[in-house]
């Protein structure tokens, strides 16, 4: 055996009896409910040393030996960086709000709270290339760039746009997504941006709420502007019913008389029709009839219809003329006493009825 194999030998046995002496007085390492632990090796005899890529699980406890052996945590649940212009709230207790200016120049402080968890798998690299406590990750990394980025990302919007908070959550939600993008490579996952108050210099507060005063007055006087329109038309178009109907029963009128008068004039032209027929036809006959008075029968024809006239008829003859009597001195009635035809008389001639008086006029 040499003198080197010798050495190789003591120095194995000595570590190894180190090793015996140390083993014995292991102590125990933790991890909270919501924890993960991280294990760093300071002294191999495999020659395994540094971060180690095991990630103990929450809730347990583990022994190491001590002095060879170092232990982190990292606290794997939501955790807030609150940053507000409220005192003695918050992760600081000063005054901590994002002071910054809108995209048309007015200044602003607005509150904010970015809600992060740790990705547990990264917990070996966050030790090893990032922070080594949950604190000092929170205030280097995560502080850090949630001052910056969303400074910026607020700071598109203009004065009137942080009084809508549609817009204002459209803000945060890109806030989200921007800061992850920073935010993961280092092991942590943002999963809110929430937005609190916002404030403006007095002077420039007054002024905005002087005109959102204004606004109101303005919005009130259209929506008056508006009622009186509404109104209006709602006149108009009960005005153009009444029209309608008016129209609508004149015209039901004017139908009603169309078909009446269409109905009187068929009427009286069926009776036109009819007259024009009889006087035709009474024509024809006196045309038949001239025509017969005019042959050779006409006068025993004319003959006959006087005797039939004067069938049945008391005739007296008077003479008249020359040495008889004359007509136009003759009393009538006398003469028919004469000839004895008093009762005739009584009964055909009748006294001429006597003339009322004419009224004397009244005296003045």
């Amino acid at each position: 055996m040499t003198r080197s194999n010798r050495y190789y030998k003591t120095t194995a046995l000595a570590l190894s009896l180190l090793a015996l002496a140390i083993l014995p007085g292991c102590m125990p390492y933790s991890t909270g409910p919501t924890e993960v632990g991280v294990r760093t090796v300071k002294f191999s005899f495999t020659g395994n040393k540094g971060v180690q890529e095991e990630i103990y699980a929450p809730g347990a406890t583990y022994f190491f030996a001590p002095f060879i052996n170092d232990w982190n945590t990292f606290d794997t649940r939501l955790q807030n960086l609150e940053m507000t212009a409220t005192k003695m709230r918050g992760d600081r207790p000063d005054r901590d709000d994002l002071l910054f200016k809108t995209v048309d120049g007015n200044d602003i402080s607005l509150d904010v709270i970015i809600s992060y968890r740790i990705d547990p798998k990264m917990a070996p690299m966050i030790l090893q290339k990032v922070a080594d406590s949950d604190l000092r990750l929170k205030e280097n990394i995560v502080r850090t760039i949630a001052r910056s980025k969303p400074r910026d990302i607020f700071g598109e919007l203009n004065t009137e746009d942080f009084y809508v908070s549609e817009k204002r959550d459209e803000k945060a939600r890109r806030a989200v997504d921007v800061l992850n993008e920073i935010l993961n490579p280092y092991g942590v996952i943002v999963e809110r941006v929430g937005t609190g108050d916002y404030r403006f210099p007095p002077d420039y507060q007054k002024a905005i709420e002087e005109k959102k005063v204004a606004d109101q007055q303005a919005e009130r006087f259209k929506s008056e502007t508006r009622a009186t329109e509404e109104e209006y038309l709602k006149k108009v178009e009960e005005a153009k019913g009444d029209i309608a109907k008016i129209e609508a029963e004149a015209d039901g009128e004017y139908e009603r008389s169309v078909i009446e008068a269409d109905a009187y004039y068929e009427q009286q032209q069926r009776f036109a029709q009819a007259i024009e027929a009889e006087g035709i036809a009474d024509a024809q006959g006196i045309l038949k009839m001239n025509e017969a008075l005019a042959g050779a029968g006409g006068p025993a024809m004319v003959k006959l219809q006087i005797a039939e006239a004067l069938a049945d008829k008391r005739i007296i003859m008077i003479p008249i003329g020359g040495a008889g009597i004359d007509l136009r001195t003759t009393d009538i009635n006398d003469m028919l006493k004469l000839y004895g035809l008093k009762s005739l008389a009584g009964s055909t001639a009748q006294p001429a009825p006597t003339p009322p008086k004419k009224p004397k006029a009244p005296r003045k």
